[in-house]
């Protein structure tokens, strides 16, 4: 079909947590409406993965375009289960500590065109955690379903949604676990990020900078806490900095040596406060490292890739669909 472009993308990927991770990833991307050549195409996936810790995710993902770009939808389902650990620093020992995750969650949004460039729009997410701790480190197994309800805006001058060469993307989030929700417990999280993004070396090129910020308020379960890592500051897979809010800063310059490949290199510097572990609090977290990319559709520049980045004692590898943002 004209309108489809299919592929499955092998899932290889290492950290120092849940150890090697493999999978498979088939996507498809396609125009909602053959006669909307304003929206951009939509995207639809599902991905399976398992690692040799014994965890594993099975999940389905869509991000949905429609009518001249005036209307953006997003639908998540993910059901997994995660082995994990987390840093306890006490008076005469500091160690690392397993616990086991079940985690269900599914996510359904909408976002609305409110004016030229400026988005508005509203998330529902569901999320139902059994954890289990080591040696009851915790005192207790825990169950903890949250019902979260995010409003949230958007302003975006990017002139590609999966490979922006210019322009900006501003995203503010409120998310409220309220009581009246169906929450035990009353919490809120505030997310704020801008992206920036230059065209470099004659249009080949591209320079990123990121500023990110999840700032948790009320009684935040273990589970919604925020873990130092991933995209927002790479180079950090033991789960060992987690708090209620976490900052971070980065750059990347991406570099496209042919048509269909290119490298990257990055480096960035992120901090925490709300940890368990109170000496973790303003401490500057650097993360610095380098990635291959490789165009996984022929007709769309969405990047396959794997990145390599070391942190404060620690380093992480990898596997990534798309750019870290």
């Amino acid at each position: 079909m004209k309108n489809v472009d299919f592929t499955v993308m092998p899932f290889l990927s290492y950290n120092r947590n849940v150890k090697f991770m493999f999978g498979a990833i088939p996507m498809v991307m396609y125009r909602t409406n053959k006669q909307d050549t304003i929206s951009p195409k939509s995207l639809s996936g599902a991905a399976g993965v398992y690692t040799t810790n014994k965890s594993y995710f099975i999940g389905i993902f869509n991000k949905v375009y429609f009518n001249e770009d005036k209307w953006r939808g997003t639908l998540f389902l993910a059901i997994g289960d995660l082995n994990s650990q987390f840093f306890v620093e006490e008076f005469n020992s500091s160690e690392f500590y397993n616990y086991g995750t079940n985690a269900t969650i599914f996510s359904i949004g909408i976002q609305r065109k409110i004016v030229t460039k400026l988005y508005g729009g509203i998330t529902y997410t569901y999320a139902n955690y059994d954890t289990v701790f080591e040696d009851n480190i915790a005192d207790k197994t825990t169950t903890t379903t949250t019902n979260g309800l995010e409003f949230n805006a958007l302003y975006d001058t990017r002139d590609d949604v999966y490979y922006p060469t210019t322009g900006k993307k501003i995203k503010a989030k409120w998310i409220t676990f309220a009581e009246w929700f169906g929450n035990e417990a009353k919490a809120n999280k505030i997310k704020a990020d801008y992206n920036q993004y230059f065209a470099m070396r004659d249009q080949k090129d591209v320079l990123a900078a990121r500023f990110s910020s999840t700032i948790g308020l009320g009684n935040i379960a273990f589970e919604q806490q925020t873990v130092v890592g991933g995209n927002d500051i790479r180079g950090y897979s033991e789960g060992k900095y987690r708090g209620n809010t976490v900052i971070a800063l980065q750059g990347e310059y991406r570099l496209n040596f042919a048509k269909r490949m290119g490298v990257v290199g990055f480096a960035g510097i992120a901090t925490l406060f709300g940890s368990d572990n109170e000496d973790f609090d303003g401490e500057l977290l650097p993360g610095v490292g380098i990635g291959y990319r490789y165009r996984a559709f022929k007709k769309e520049k969405i990047n396959i890739g794997i990145d390599a980045a070391v942190g404060k004692d620690d380093w992480g590898v990898y596997f990534r669909i798309g750019e870290a943002f």
